[in-house]
């Protein structure tokens, strides 16, 4: 791979012209197959969000490209799933005569089949990329149909896509000591301790952020993310099988693992699983392939549905870790400090491309000498694209940004220390009054979720109405999360935390990494995000109070747009805040860039 090629393209991935002869090719399988239906999960077997290229068989089908989304094909009609963030999206890039979007979320293909199978349909589904708890539910709908779902040995999609990429082989490499904060071998022991408690005689992990910081191991077998698609065993005693193709791997890996990390091939991970009879054996049924499930019992094991015991430990950051984030931050803050003062100098003379600007940003973060790649294809939409929330600038969408428009730039790096991810929305120009309500909106409620308290225990989704209230109060919203968790140089989406109105049972917890980012979007006109990262800390003790309380820090430092502040509409203490951001901002931002910069830095953070 050529170091110096940019980490992001904008060709044209979409062609909605596609999908009539492949939805065909499809339909003429499935009849060969005695199929009546079948189920496209935006998933492959390693359900990972970012896929490698052989793994997009939804937007193969579809030609909806988004990260999140699902396919029901039946013989006569199909539907096409996406969440709050792909609504344009979705409309934008699909046949939508043939495949009628629908809501995930609101209702799914679960609840889509319970309505329309036809009764008798056998409909079918490739274990392998769908998930035990996913598999179970596509099930308890289909009986309800009067339908059948029918496990495929292999996937048909696989069988009519004639130019289907090999899969990835990237290099896997050690992340090193110095940026993970423990041993490798630590990790093994402790998890392998969790296991047991759990009464397990071993884990079966699927997940490739689990796996990559288990073993403290990088790689970049997924876009953006460095991941290194595998499955691996953690047995009692801490030793670890992982299946992987060995041409991934070196002897500087091979040393780093030591003998307690064995390396297989990926073909011997069937047979090992069929090893695993007599014993009792934990799997995830929300993240591992429905297939898993079913060898394990069919070889006799005792499968023990319970949480990846990696997830939780991962998200809790240890100190190494957040220090890295934090000067990850401080650098990618110095790259875009010096990309907006760049936009606030280029983009009046009406001149500025969508992807000028990206490409711009990239540059800039490149010019750092820290960046392995992006975390994500930069988001670049100038007026009405700006409220496409999930907006992909390519050749043929790509606009000039105007005078008196809004401009959104949601972007993030990917640093061997730590994970970037920012949003900044910019007016070029002169903004309307409603721009600045809504833009204010946004930032108060960024700012009351910035600054709460809460106590020990408490999830995200008690929290999320905290940035939402300003919007509501004026009878808006915005209809993605406000939060998502973010890893230490793994995916920049990371579970088991979030921020939203979706309602889990994971409490926020010290070391903790999440987005605060709410937004708002006039369709066909603008987009509105404002987004930091914050980290989950104890918070002081508040003089009178009985409860452990926890609070955020926030580790992101750029300036925001205070043209389209509407300072009325601010509180004291958001004033307060405001200021003593930008304050720092200026403290942490203005050594690193240049004169220039710094001299439209200080402006750019006044107090208001």
């Amino acid at each position: 791979m050529d170091k110096n090629a940019p980490f992001q393209t904008y060709d044209d991935r979409s062609d909605a012209a596609t999908c009539a002869p492949r939805l065909a090719a499809l339909r003429a399988e499935l009849a060969k197959r005695g199929l009546d239906g079948f189920v496209v999960p935006h998933s492959d077997e390693y359900q990972s969000e970012y896929l490698p290229a052989r793994g997009e068989r939804l937007a193969w089908l579809t030609a909806f490209t988004g990260s999140a989304g699902a396919a029901v094909v039946l013989r006569d009609r199909a539907a096409v799933f996406v969440d709050g963030r792909y609504t344009l999206q979705v409309q934008q890039q699909t046949d939508t005569k043939l495949f009628e979007p629908r809501d995930l979320v609101a209702e799914g293909p679960a609840a889509w089949i319970e309505a329309n199978a036809p009764k008798g349909a056998k409909l079918g589904y490739d274990p392998w990329v769908h998930t035990a708890s996913g598999v179970d539910g596509l099930r308890a709908a289909a009986a309800k149909a009067g339908a059948t779902l029918v496990a495929c040995e292999t996937n048909p999609i696989d069988a009519v896509w004639a130019d289907q990429p090999e899969a990835p082989l990237a290099r896997a490499v050690p992340h090193d000591i110095s940026l993970a904060g423990e041993t490798a071998q630590s990790k093994r022991m402790r998890i392998a301790e969790d296991v047991k408690r759990t009464g397990a005689d071993a884990a079966v992990v699927t997940l490739s952020d689990s796996i990559c910081w288990l073993l403290n191991m990088r790689g970049g077998d997924t876009p953006h993310t460095p991941f290194v698609l595998s499955y691996a065993i953690l047995n009692g005693d801490g030793s670890t099988d992982l299946f992987m193709d060995e041409r991934k791997s070196s002897p500087e890996l091979v040393k780093h693992f030591g003998n307690a990390v064995r390396i297989r091939e990926p073909g011997e991970f069937v047979p090992a699983l069929d090893a695993l009879k007599g014993k009792t054996v934990l799997v995830d049924p929300t993240t591992a392939p429905a297939a898993i499930f079913e060898r394990l019992s069919k070889a006799g094991a005792a499968v023990k549905r319970g949480s990846d015991p990696i997830q939780l430990p991962k998200a809790c950051k240890n100190p190494v870790e957040i220090e890295g984030t934090r000067k990850a931050h401080l650098r990618d803050g110095a790259a875009l400090t010096r990309f907006l003062a760049w936009i606030a100098r280029e983009a009046p003379g009406g001149h500025l491309t969508e992807i000028e600007a990206s490409q711009t940003l990239e540059g800039y973060r490149r010019a750092t000498g820290a960046l392995t790649d992006l975390s994500f294809d930069s988001i670049s939409g100038a007026g009405s694209n700006g409220a496409v929330v999930h907006y992909r600038v390519t050749q043929s969408t790509n606009r000039v940004i105007q005078r008196d428009e809004i401009f959104l730039i949601d972007s993030g790096g990917q640093y061997r220390d730590g994970t970037t991810d920012v949003t900044r929305t910019m007016i070029v120009g002169k903004p309307t009054a409603e721009m600045r309500d809504r833009f204010t909106r946004v930032l108060k409620g960024h700012i009351s979720l910035a600054t709460v308290k809460f106590p020990d225990g408490t999830t995200g989704a008690a929290l999320d109405a905290f940035a939402r209230r300003p919007l509501w109060e004026a009878g808006l919203d915005y209809d993605h999360g406000t939060g998502h968790g973010v890893g230490s140089y793994l995916s920049v989406h990371e579970g088991p935390q979030n921020i939203s109105k979706r309602p889990i049972s994971q409490s926020l917890r010290p070391g903790m990494i999440c987005s605060n980012e709410p937004g708002y979007y006039k369709a066909g006109e603008y987009g509105i995000r404002i987004e930091n990262l914050i980290v989950v800390t104890e918070g002081k003790e508040i003089p009178g109070g009985d409860r452990r309380m926890m609070e955020f820090e926030t580790i992101t430092f750029a300036p925001i747009d205070l043209e389209l502040v509407e300072p009325s509409l601010l509180t004291a203490d958001e004033k307060a805040w405001l200021n003593g951001y930008h304050a720092k901002v200026r403290e942490k931002i203005a050594p690193q860039v240049d004169e220039e910069t710094r001299a439209w830095l200080t402006h750019a953070t006044r107090a208001i």
